[in-house]
């Protein structure tokens, strides 16, 4: 008898039945301290290999925030060491790349710069979009004048089941 390939399919929740401790992130870190940690990522980056590496992903345009985040991240879901030091080691991390990409001449992004131009939403692009579409002519009105026009509304009654009876 052959079984079709859609049933060959691990069973929804079958990854929640793993044993408590059988993966690397819920063992004990090889590193607890920061210090322990520093020494172990000092020791990996200043290989040749990782250096090439490092300086092809900059060279790419990946800011060094994003690399150290993704380097760290890795670490704690390896074992290595725990969410709060990697956290405590990032910028450590950073000026190291920062360090190591300067000595090399690459040139890099930190992530932590300021755009010169302030960001739109989505919304404001589409408006002034459909502004420059429709051709209207914007008026500069004073809130003052504006408010004056306009009548005073009184406040909707509450409706509704649970609404409060005055």
């Amino acid at each position: 008898m052959e079984t079709s390939p859609e049933f060959d399919a691990p069973i929804p929740g079958m990854s929640l039945t793993h044993e408590l401790g059988a993966r690397p992130w819920q063992s004990p870190p090889q590193f607890p301290t920061v210090e322990g940690a520093i020494e172990y990522y000092i020791e990996r980056m200043t290989t040749e290999e990782f250096k090439s590496q490092l300086f092809d992903v900059l060279e790419m345009g990946v800011s060094v925030t994003a690399l150290v985040n993704t380097i760290q991240l890795a670490s704690v879901m390896d074992g290595v060491h725990t969410v709060d030091v990697g956290i405590l080691v990032s910028p450590i991390l950073m000026e190291f790349i920062m360090l190591l990409a300067d000595k090399a001449g690459v040139k890099y992004t930190t992530g932590l710069e300021d755009t010169e131009e302030p960001r739109k939403t989505l919304v404001l692009k589409s408006l002034n979009k459909f502004r420059e579409e429709t051709d209207e002519p914007q008026e500069d009105t004073d809130t003052e004048t504006v408010a004056a026009d306009v009548p005073e509304e009184k406040p909707a009654m509450p409706t509704g089941l649970m609404a409060r009876r005055q």
